[in-house]
């Protein structure tokens, strides 16, 4: 059995394969990857590495030779995602894969977040192919509002636009987990799998948990969108990405991040990482 694993060198994808060696042998997993220089560590252990990138379908066409499970990895390239996850598609059915889990969005075919649209388009096209297929809604990761832990330890104020809006986050530790049994086990095939972390939380949560662990007060302050935007550009994110980020904490506020189904905890066979330990490790990198 031979699994493949796209974006294998981004962050989701190294823990993926961390996740699969647990319990497949290095020489039946193979690493797609733009730049195969990148994934020298994974080479080094006895992993197949492969070289493709999303736009290519030739390069894909080669790189998914022989493979019957496939994990395709969300493009970070918004807005050009619908094309290259239908390159990986058709590169998939060509080679006949038995079984393509795919890393969407939380609830993407109703989300109000400007990102759903290629989510659900690509998950469209899934279905369509007629591949054996696994769809991962993946929720917020909880390392995305992490950026500012460590400025809210410094001086006591974290900043967002999220308002109330409970966010149902998980790190990428436990969807890594998800998405390596699914890949491990063939299954369940067919089926949408919404994963989120089992204890929604609020900014202002967040701020009070950076609070108990730095011993010092941390007051979360809503911001209207542009203002919250603005921030986010003077700390030093370009201008879509700033404003990506402000208006989904915008739409958090409205429920977009919430989900209460359980099925990561279920799936993964243990509680999800609750907010603390993620906040923890966070702050103890930034001493």
């Amino acid at each position: 059995m031979k699994i493949a694993i796209t974006g294998s060198t981004g962050q989701l994808g190294q823990l993926v394969i961390e996740q699969l060696l647990k319990s497949v042998p290095a020489n039946q997993l193979i690493a797609i990857a733009r730049n195969p220089a990148k994934a020298c560590k994974l080479a080094a252990r006895g992993i197949n590495v492969r070289q493709a990138n999303y736009d290519d379908p030739v390069a894909l066409h080669n790189a998914l030779e022989g493979v019957e499970r496939l994990l395709l990895i969300a493009s970070n390239e918004l807005g050009r995602r619908i094309t290259q996850h239908a390159n990986v598609i058709n590169s998939a059915k060509k080679q006949g894969i038995r079984l393509l889990a795919y890393t969407s969005l939380l609830h993407a075919d109703t989300s109000p977040l400007s990102l759903a649209v290629e989510y659900a388009r690509t998950e469209s096209d899934l279905k369509a192919s007629g591949i054996p297929f696994v769809i991962l809604r993946n929720g917020w990761y909880t390392e995305n509002h992490m950026a500012g832990v460590p400025a809210a330890a410094a001086t006591g104020m974290l900043y967002g636009c999220a308002g109330n809006g409970r966010i149902a986050s998980a790190p990428r530790i436990d969807l890594a987990e998800a998405a390596a049994k699914v890949l491990a086990s063939g299954g369940p095939a067919g089926q949408t799998l919404e994963l989120a972390g089992d204890t929604a939380h609020t900014l202002a949560e967040l701020a009070a948990e950076i609070a108990r662990q730095c011993g010092r007060d941390v007051v979360y302050k809503n911001l209207p969108e542009p203002e919250y935007r603005e921030i986010l550009m003077a700390a030093g994110f370009p201008e879509p990405i700033a404003s990506g980020f402000a208006n989904w904490d915008t739409e958090a506020s409205r429920g977009a991040l919430f989900d209460d189904g359980h099925q990561l905890s279920k799936w993964i066979g243990r509680p999800t990482t609750p907010l603390s330990e993620i906040v923890r490790q966070t702050l103890a990198q930034a001493r």
